[in-house]
């Protein structure tokens, strides 16, 4: 916008000056008083030298005849009738003679050495009508030039105004697809990025509800099932270790549902905190180890190996969250690591890049970008302890998001299984 701005304030200068310009240069032309009357200064200047050959007894009705004769108002008189200043009474006495202007229209003065101390005076009306239509010209030529002008700078913007309103229907009508195409002849670019962003943030945020609602109304039949099975059951069997058994299950049915929900609702609430990350900075190493040292008990369970490779930089981040995709990663990791578990982290160009590999069995090549989607699991090797919903690498990718980075999986060279590679900007700080 501020583009439109100053592009609408600069051609509105412009245009002005421009065509203030042009007409005042017009008008000066179409005003100028010498060159409108340079054939009455003749004529005065004929005269008065008709006068000279006279009398000054007869010059007066000389005048008059003349007057008379050419239908000109003229008189005769003294210097000293006029209320003038030195400097005017001196241009008298110029080729032109001296033109003043009144109400009506104008004089025009001449003398020189024979006629003084006289002067010959001549009326001259001023043309009313050529004047005012050439002014009420003007002003509606200036207009109108000023009407173009703008016309420039308003009708790009009222085009691109026009797309934005038809993708903005489109959006509404159920297209959640709708883009606009942005310009590079536009005004209101940073507007245009915003619908667009906008626009597919909506669009996933609806993909995302409509795909938990399906995966939780398929995932909960299991536990909803077991827990009717449970129920029918201990009310049919009149032995009391029988119902406790029932019980029992159910109660774990209950616990597995719970856990359902909260992971569901959690990631349903997750991306209210895009707009409270809270920034702060931290030795890269150290952040790294202490996340390794609560990982612990849970690696050594496995009897997993995990090593830990960092440049000894500072990371700047949200650091609550980096450690919750940090965690998951080494999780997934810790789901089918066979063996051993790497984390290798560095700041390359103002970006840190923090590498989780393991031995496991690896990411099938097809589902590389589907792991990051949330409620996907791969068929082929779920997670033992069945309670995973599909949601760690979904939350990672959103954290990955929120710092204006990426996460994608590989084949770990090294390890032979999958290897999460977490990317996220570094700020100036």
């Amino acid at each position: 916008m501020k583009k439109f701005y100053i592009s609408l304030l600069g051609s509105a200068l412009v245009s002005i000056i421009v065509l203030g310009w042009l007409i005042d240069a017009f008008s000066q032309q179409a005003h100028a008083p010498l060159d409108e009357f340079s054939v009455q200064s003749q004529i005065i200047v004929g005269l008065s030298k008709q006068l000279t050959t006279l009398k000054p007894d007869a010059r007066p009705q000389q005048v008059t005849k003349l007057a008379a004769d050419f239908d000109l108002i003229l008189n005769y008189k003294l210097n000293q009738s006029l209320a003038l200043p030195l400097a005017l009474l001196d241009k008298m006495q110029t080729q032109g003679g001296l033109i003043l202007e009144d109400e009506q229209g104008f004089y025009m003065l001449y003398t020189n050495d024979e006629l003084s101390p006289y002067h010959l005076t001549m009326r001259l009306d001023k043309p009313y009508e050529a004047t005012q239509r050439n002014d009420i010209i003007l002003t509606l030529l200036f207009y109108t030039g000023l009407c173009v002008f703008m016309g420039f700078i308003i009708t790009p913007l009222a085009k691109r105004l026009t797309v934005l309103n038809e993708a903005a229907k489109q959006f509404a009508s159920g297209n959640v697809k709708a883009r606009i195409t942005p310009s590079r002849f536009t005004y209101i670019k940073d507007v245009e990025l915003t619908f667009n962003r906008m626009a597919s943030q909506i669009e996933k945020l609806v993909a995302e509800n409509k795909l938990m609602a399906s995966s939780l109304s398929h995932d909960i039949r299991t536990p909803i099932a077991c827990l009717r099975f449970g129920v029918d059951a201990a009310l049919d069997s009149h032995d009391e270790s029988k119902i406790k058994h029932y019980l029992t299950r159910m109660e774990t049915d209950l616990d597995h549902m719970e856990s359902m929900l909260k992971s569901y609702l959690t990631f349903a609430t997750l991306e209210q905190n895009a707009n409270k990350l809270t920034y702060s900075s931290a030795n890269l190493k150290q952040y790294l180890s202490d996340i390794v040292l609560q990982l612990e008990p849970r690696i050594t369970s496995r009897s997993l190996n995990i090593s830990l490779e960092c440049d000894d930089h500072t990371v700047y981040a949200d650091l609550h969250w980096l450690a919750r995709a940090i965690t998951n990663l080494i999780n997934n990791a810790c789901d089918f690591a066979n063996h051993s578990i790497r984390v290798t982290a560095s700041v390359q160009e103002r970006f840190l890049v923090v590498n989780i590999a393991d031995d496991g069995p690896g990411i099938a090549q097809e589902n590389n970008h589907k792991v990051f989607s949330p409620f996907f699991r791969e068929r082929s090797h779920r997670n033992r302890s069945d309670n995973s919903y599909g949601l760690g690498l979904a939350i990672v990718a959103k954290v990955a998001d929120w710092h204006h980075g990426t996460v994608k999986v590989s084949k770990s060279e090294r390890l032979s299984g999958a290897c999460f590679t977490l990317t996220i900007a570094q700020f100036e700080h």
